[in-house]
């Protein structure tokens, strides 16, 4: 059976991340067709980047990043839970990434973002560029979530009752896409 990793992607205290991710895991946990687990990069303590190798090399050195590399290499494929900070991803979302290369490589993602008026569109946007780089297929279906109109004073998540269909979509494509991706690996 195909592995599916919900990743947090934000570390900050207060963050809405955490309420995004369970809620999209709670929508995963309803599904048979794969196994998904939430991995949250807060749980790394991951420093900026401290590796003297660059990542697509594998010759790590730091037990934080052999702890990261071996929870990411067990996946199939991915959803990323990412905020929208200044039209991009967290600081924090982005040094996970950068840490590893061949653990990402020829898998499947989709994208879960917030944010304000855009739902973290652009957040959104700017991580499918990264994935581009580090060869992981990104699915075109996404859920956007608006700070206005999914969460309740801008703090309570309280999606829209379309957002679970969206989030149902996007799971199939990551699945077919992680299947198909498995024969490249």
């Amino acid at each position: 059976m195909l592995k599916i990793a919900i990743i947090i992607g934000s570390t900050r205290p207060g963050r809405r991340g955490e309420a995004v991710a369970r809620w999209v895991h709670e929508i995963a946990q309803k599904r048979s067709d794969a196994e998904y687990e939430l991995v949250d990069i807060a749980d790394f303590n991951l420093p900026l980047y401290d590796e003297p190798n660059p990542p697509i090399l594998g010759q790590y050195t730091k037990p934080h990043t052999l702890a990261w590399s071996e929870a990411i290499n067990s996946f199939d494929g991915y959803v990323f839970v990412t905020p929208e900070y200044n039209h991009a991803i967290s600081g924090a979302l982005k040094n996970a990434i950068d840490y590893l290369f061949n653990e990402w490589k020829d898998k499947a993602a989709g994208i879960v973002s917030y944010g304000g008026g855009t739902g973290g569109a652009r957040a959104a946007e700017n991580l499918r560029l990264i994935l581009g780089e580090l060869h992981v297929a990104d699915v075109r279906a996404q859920v956007t979530l608006s700070l206005f109109t999914d969460f309740e004073n801008f703090s309570i998540l309280k999606p829209a009752p379309r957002q679970e269909a969206a989030a149902n979509t996007l799971f199939d494509q990551v699945v077919a896409w992680s299947g198909a991706l498995k024969a490249l690996r």
